[in-house]
């Protein structure tokens, strides 16, 4: 025999020595993989049938997550402080998992106009199993370490393990990878008491059942990997000051869909006419949050990028410091006109 199972007396590439046995009997504990007996004559139902009853299936993922509230945002509060350090979020999994965390990684740049290798996403077998499948590579711890050594990972770091059986290699393998490195680590699976939560500091597990196909995980699995992701990353970046209030102010404007988003979301802070808006983007150099502080503050745009630095990119605490040095100025003014006043009487 040829091929991929060339060294394997069987078809599908098992062995007499009982390995697959013993991962078969692996599978047979994970809840992402139970055989729903009921769902066995699924194929024939009605297509509006097969759509309803997959669509209730779907309609418990978000309690799963809900369960997990309390976790995900410890998580969040040990990630957010390093990555004010100037840390990096780092997703790394196998097949959907990993392909999840490439893509919420890849949304970062253009939603909160972080620079790409601050939140990274890493999927076993590298940028080509995005599309297709490459054998082997979710076994493998060793490429998991090699792929953070790559990056060079350190303390202001956090590498998240995402694996839907929780039992991933690949994903266990950078979890453990990461803390010989002293960096943060978080373990996202759906299944109960799972290796992958138990090897990270901080183990997330939305367990989402059986799936309607059996061991499909990218289906309710997958949902729950993505509504994970979506608050880790979104509520990390409010914590970094990439938002004022529920506006995406750091938002980069590389389409006329987002330049056209980003005077509707400076109107929304500021109120002010379109004009003024564009006086201050211009001001600004197209940057949204920029441009509120020119129109809030009362700034020009050089001085608002200074505040803005300053306040480590909080646009509030730099709006506060315009309103303290407006207050300062003022008191200024008052006590040097009164001393004029004071002398002239005198005289």
């Amino acid at each position: 025999m040829t091929g991929p199972h060339a060294d394997s007396p069987y078809a599908d590439g098992s062995h007499a020595d009982g390995s697959y046995a013993v991962l078969r009997a692996q599978l047979d504990t994970l809840t992402t993989e139970a055989f729903r007996p009921e769902l066995a004559e699924i194929d024939r139902l009605s297509t509006l049938d097969i759509a309803r009853t997959m669509n209730a299936e779907d309609a418990g993922v978000p309690a799963a997550v809900a369960a997990q509230l309390p976790r995900i945002a410890a998580a969040i509060d040990a990630i957010a402080p390093r990555m004010a350090r100037g840390g990096r979020l780092v997703y790394a999994g196998a097949g959907t998992a990993g392909r999840m965390g490439v893509l919420d990684a890849s949304e970062c740049p253009p939603t909160f106009n972080t620079d790409p290798a601050q939140v990274v996403g890493l999927i076993a077998g590298g940028p080509g199993a995005m599309v297709r499948s490459v054998e082997g590579a979710e076994d493998s711890k060793e490429l998991a370490a090699a792929d953070l050594a790559a990056l060079d990972i350190g303390p202001d770091d956090t590498v998240v393990g995402i694996s839907a059986s929780g039992r991933t290699p690949y994903a266990i393998g950078a979890v453990e990878y990461a803390r010989t490195r002293g960096a943060l680590t978080v373990g996202l699976s759906c299944n109960a008491g799972s290796a992958l939560a138990a090897a990270a500091e901080h183990g997330i597990e939305a367990v989402t059942g059986p799936e309607l196909l059996t061991g499909s995980t990218r289906l309710k699995a997958g949902t729950a990997q993505k509504l994970v992701l979506n608050l880790i990353s979104t509520i990390t970046m409010i914590r970094l000051g990439k938002t004022y209030g529920n506006l995406m102010v750091d938002l980069r404007a590389s389409n006329e869909k987002l330049r056209a988003r980003s005077r509707r979301i400076v109107a929304l802070a500021t109120g002010a006419p379109d004009e003024e808006i564009e006086a201050a983007l211009d001001a600004a150099g197209g940057e949204v949050k920029q441009a509120v502080l020119v129109l809030l503050g009362g700034v020009d745009g050089p001085a608002a990028a200074e505040l803005l630095t300053a306040a480590h990119g909080h646009l509030r605490e730099a709006l506060a410091m315009t309103t303290t040095s407006a207050t300062a100025t003022a008191t200024a003014t008052t006590s040097a006109s009164t001393s004029t006043s004071a002398s002239a009487s005198a005289s």
